[in-house]
């Protein structure tokens, strides 16, 4: 079989039937071998029924959730192909060609645009159309260098190798951003083409939630972007310390009249804190999202982590230590000279706070060594 069309369902007995038949329609048109497949995720409208009558096979999905329906109707297609589109007569099943062309020239996911096919007025709500779609599709592209300009058109094919090679795994609406993310990082060929929205067909207000379900999006591509999330933050963070502290640790500055002394200094020691710890993070997330499949071993920062071993990690955390006690050392010395009385803030504090942050990133080192070896034990790499 070449073709299986995949519609998750959830009590669409308004609209399944001519979504049934308009798929089955373009099967014959273009003289394809296919099935029409609903996955049903606890219908209780007669939906099942309406599907089997209308020829297309059911399969039952009892995990609640959009991904969950499509995931479980994936498994169950026995088509090379699968497009999927959701069963409100929004998406138009009749022209599925541009997708078929692109498959059988050998890309792994064909994106539908609705943008540049067409939304018919009211087919999407304002929020989605100006600034849903478009910022997270602009995100998307940023993080991960997708090429799709819709990134959540609904419509949409892939192989069913390529879709077990994505090992997707979302239950809900972020389903469909997990699907554009893991084929662009893992590296396959994607493609683009025009297709239609039209208004939904239901009488009912739909599954969709715009604020919860955008959030899930931007939540899902950040988690799997640690450069974004963790990376990127904390080196800035680290970077605009580590300058500030350099100016201040020997003496206050003054920039417009204003004058910056040890309280700044707290706060870029902090900064500084702050930004390793993210970055350290950043490590973490990807030598775990590595280790168990979640993305493919071409980051950078997983290279570096293999090429500095857990015992030098510990080696450079040891020397930092060193650094914050000596510091630390100086000052009790210092304290000590003055028979631990009263001392001069502004000069003590300028040794106190570098030693105090030495020995914090020192044990940051450390135990981020010990962890990170941790870590990589799933991926038989040791430590």
């Amino acid at each position: 079989m070449e073709l299986t069309v995949l519609m998750p369902c959830l009590n669409e007995a308004e609209t399944l039937k001519v979504c049934i038949q308009k798929a089955l329609g373009e099967f014959k048109k273009l003289g394809i071998d296919g099935e029409v497949l609903i996955a049903d995720n606890g219908s209780t409208d007669g939906s099942q029924e309406i599907a089997v009558n209308c020829g297309a096979r059911v399969v039952p999905v009892t995990e609640r959730g959009y991904g969950s329906a499509l995931r479980g109707g994936i498994a169950a297609a026995e088509g090379k192909f699968i497009i999927m589109g959701d069963a409100d007569d929004s998406y138009d099943f009749s022209n599925l060609g541009p997708f078929i062309e692109k498959l059988r020239e050998g890309y792994d996911l064909v994106m539908g645009n609705r943008f540049r096919g067409g939304i018919a007025p009211g087919a999407m709500p304002f929020l989605h159309k100006y600034l849903g779609n478009p910022v997270l599709t602009w995100i998307g592209k940023l993080f991960f260098k997708c090429p799709a300009d819709d990134f959540h058109c609904g419509l949409r094919g892939f192989t069913k190798e390529a879709a077990n090679r994505m090992n997707l795994r979302t239950t809900g609406m972020e389903f469909a951003s997990e699907m554009v993310i893991k084929a662009t990082i893992s590296g396959m060929r994607i493609a683009e083409v025009p297709t239609t929205l039209s208004p939904d067909g239901r009488s009912r207000a739909p599954h969709l939630r715009t604020w919860r379900d955008g959030w899930r999006h931007l939540r899902f591509m950040l988690l799997f972007s640690p450069n974004w999330l963790f990376l990127y933050p904390g080196m800035l963070l680290f970077i605009l310390g580590a300058a500030m502290s350099a100016l201040l640790i020997a003496n206050p500055i003054e920039v417009g009249g204003i004058t910056l002394d040890i309280q700044t200094l707290l706060f870029a020691s902090t900064s500084i804190i702050i930004g390793f710890q993210a970055v350290l993070f950043a490590l973490f997330t990807k030598v775990f999202a590595i280790s168990t499949g979640l993305i493919p071993p071409d980051s950078m920062l997983y290279r570096a982590s293999k090429r500095v071993s857990l015992e030098a990690g510990v080696i450079y955390g040891l020397i930092i230590l060193a650094a914050g006690f000596a510091g630390s050392l100086y000052s009790l010395e210092y304290w000590a000279s003055e028979g631990f009385g009263p001392l001069d803030v502004q000069q003590t504090m300028r040794v106190v706070i570098p030693s105090i942050t030495a020995v914090i990133l020192g044990f940051q080192c450390i135990l981020g060594s010990f962890f990170t070896g941790v870590l990589k034990l799933n991926s038989n790499e040791g430590s």
